[in-house]
């Protein structure tokens, strides 16, 4: 018996046998070609195959992940067509006289070392989408068939890595747990992952592939992230427990729905969730969410090929307003830059993207954008309860700026008679530690504050939350960021603001009753993670002393 550890990205435990995932990586060389012509047309063949193949993956993703995780790969189809890529191909096919797969090979890993040479987060993570592209259609020039694991049973799939589109080929149903190597909870992949709702931890170290072999006992526990290879009986007996005891508190936790959030004390506190786009609306319903904390309205702009007008951002809020049915929706201004660029916007490269030219500093530079989409906001509160927030914010005269604008669009609308509420209420985002030291001077400005404990973690600790290298020295329940918390949640309070939490701290049960006592009064989570949560807050006696 041998034991690893890793990285746990959704918690659930899984016991079964292992399935080395068997990667068809096709052994490249370098060969004369007379015909350069017929070279290229077998590109052109390879690429609609490839194409193919990844809108199939893409059908497959939309079903089990939703949208806005699907959409890396059109990402990759797109970059199949990219002009930089595809004249490197054939520059090289010409010029050298050398077969498809040659070019292509020298073309990945040209492009890949370039991206992964970068500084910007978002640009190194291109790297991978480079390779996996690229070992697609040299897998198409040369016949070869699809990456998949050794078995048809019910599976522990485990591999160095897995590209996104190796972990959505997958059959879902016969996939107990991933296991990777390498990673990081950042990744594409791990993201898929807990989307699928499948028991899943990364990077658990080199060695760990050289150890395993098909048909090995494993026990995956993504709770804690321990990897336990050949496990004597008496520990698969302990971990059987814990399964069975997982499997009967989701269904108890079902018998919550329709409970209050309130503590044994009498404490109410708002439970809500975070959403991507339209798509996660039936699962913030399907988990009883008070309403929805965090829309993310940058997932219309990353899936558009040019800026969203007005009418589309208007039926996409409008959508997710009327289906919450009266229940508050607060949906975030749309925040890009950093690890979140879109090529339309034409964003200069930046030697400390997430220090940059991002969110509310973009919509305050570029206006005609942000009037766009609160035009479209505020037509939409006419049709459910909405509050607006604003990212990154870092001074009393952002808020300001923010707020007159507001006030412009909603005389505009007043002028052509079209309809909007009242009662929406404005809120910003205590994501960097200036906003959280500045609160008592922000709070009479607006309803409500919503940390962002990502991004505060981040400045706050000066760790970027995009290198993997840097997990073990982010400490989320650090003092520092704790302090930052509650002074905000008193400055909120004592100016008539309520404050939330829509970063993913806000799902750590661990520290529920800190944040109740710190005078938290709204928690916002990933939409599977609000029973459990409920569950939590009905435990909490805040009357009593704190142990």
């Amino acid at each position: 018996m041998k034991k690893f550890s890793g990285k746990g990205v959704y918690g659930a435990i899984a016991i079964g046998k292992v399935t080395v995932f068997k990667r068809q990586e096709a052994s490249v060389r370098r060969t004369h070609v007379d015909d350069t012509a017929a070279e290229l047309l077998r590109v052109e063949n390879a690429k609609a195959l490839a194409t193919e193949q990844l809108s199939a993956i893409y059908e497959k993703a939309l079903k089990e992940v939703g949208e806005t995780h699907a959409q890396i790969f059109e990402i990759h189809m797109m970059m199949l067509e990219d002009d930089d890529y595809n004249e490197s191909i054939r520059n090289i096919i010409e010029t050298q006289s050398v077969n498809s797969e040659y070019a292509v090979a020298v073309t990945s890993d040209n492009f890949a070392e370039m991206f992964a040479s970068m500084d910007d987060a978002y640009m190194q993570a291109r790297s991978a989408d480079v390779k996996d592209i690229s070992n697609r259609l040299i897998a198409c020039l040369s016949g070869g068939e699809e990456s998949k694991g050794s078995s048809d049973d019910k599976m522990i799939v485990c591999a160095d890595d897995l590209a996104p589109s190796e972990t959505v080929s997958l059959d879902k149903d016969r996939v107990l747990a991933f296991v990777t190597a390498f990673g990081s909870s950042n990744s594409h992949t791990a993201i898929l992952a807990s989307n699928m709702n499948i028991p899943a931890v990364i990077s658990v170290g080199e060695e760990f592939i050289s150890e395993i072999k098909d048909g090995d006992r494993l026990i995956v526990d993504g709770h804690t992230g321990e990897v336990i290879v050949d496990p004597d009986d008496e520990t698969v007996s302990e971990y059987t427990e814990k399964q069975q005891a997982d499997t009967k508190k989701k269904a108890l936790l079902q018998e919550l729905k329709g409970k209050e959030n309130i503590t044994k004390d009498g404490r109410s506190v708002k439970i809500y969730a975070n959403i991507g786009g339209v798509d996660g609306i039936g699962a913030v319903l399907a988990n009883d969410a008070g309403g929805i904390g965090l829309f993310r309205s940058e997932f219309l702009y990353l899936e558009s090929e040019d800026y969203p007008t007005e009418e589309q951002q208007f039926a996409a809020y409008r959508k997710v307003l009327e289906s919450m049915a009266g229940k508050k929706v607060i949906i975030r201004t749309l925040d890009i830059g950093a690890d979140k660029q879109i090529d339309y916007f034409k964003l200069d490269k930046e030697d400390n993207p997430a220090l940059g030219f991002r969110a509310v500093r973009i919509c305050l530079t570029r206006p005609e954008i942000f009037r766009t989409q609160l035009r479209a906001l505020y037509r939409a509160s006419a049709f459910g309860e909405l509050g607006i927030m604003f990212p990154m914010i870092t001074s009393v005269n952002e808020v300001e700026q923010c707020l007159t604008i507001c006030e412009q669009v909603k005389r505009e609308l007043e002028d052509e008679d079209i309809p909007f509420s009242d009662n929406v209420e404005i809120g910003i985002m205590i994501e960097t530690p200036a906003a959280a030291v500045i609160s008592d001077k922000l709070a009479p400005l607006v309803d409500f504050f919503s940390v962002g404990t990502n991004d505060l973690t981040q400045y706050t600790l000066a760790c970027d939350r995009q290198n993997a290298k840097l997990e073990k020295f982010v400490d989320t329940h650090h003092e520092a960021v704790l302090r930052l918390i509650e002074m905000s949640a008193k400055n909120a309070h004592e100016n008539g603001a309520w404050i939330g939490i829509c970063g993913e701290l806000a799902a750590d049960t661990a520290l529920t009753e800190t944040f109740l006592r710190l005078g938290i009064d709204e928690l916002s989570v990933s939409a599977p993670y609000v029973l459990a949560l409920r569950e939590k807050v009905r435990s909490l006696d805040l009357s009593a002393e704190k142990k």
